[in-house]
């Protein structure tokens, strides 16, 4: 699958950049459009989360599949930005 979680977050801050661009800011309504198909994709993905979480699969195609890895070498890649942490209440794991 060509776009990824990660490629939705690096456009919705694009699209915050250009709201904040004081010489050629983003047109109001057209954010909310960005946001409006955003949430959508979001709560996509949040469903996919929870099949995953259901069936134990480890990824779905939009959101990446990891490998299990030893806290040390995950906490490597975490910092390197090969892997998002993820949060369970509140709490990276």
């Amino acid at each position: 699958m060509k776009n990824k979680i990660e490629d939705l977050r690096n456009h919705l801050f694009a699209t915050l950049e250009d709201l904040r661009d004081k010489e050629q800011p983003l047109d109001v309504e057209r954010a909310k459009a960005i946001v409006s198909v955003a949430q959508v994709i979001v709560d996509s993905a949040k469903a996919e989360n929870a099949f995953m979480e259901i069936t134990g699969s480890k990824g779905s195609g939009f959101i990446p599949e990891h490998q299990t890895l030893d806290p040390r070498a995950l906490r490597a890649a975490v910092e390197a930005g090969a892997v998002q942490p993820r949060l369970v209440g509140g709490a990276a794991r």
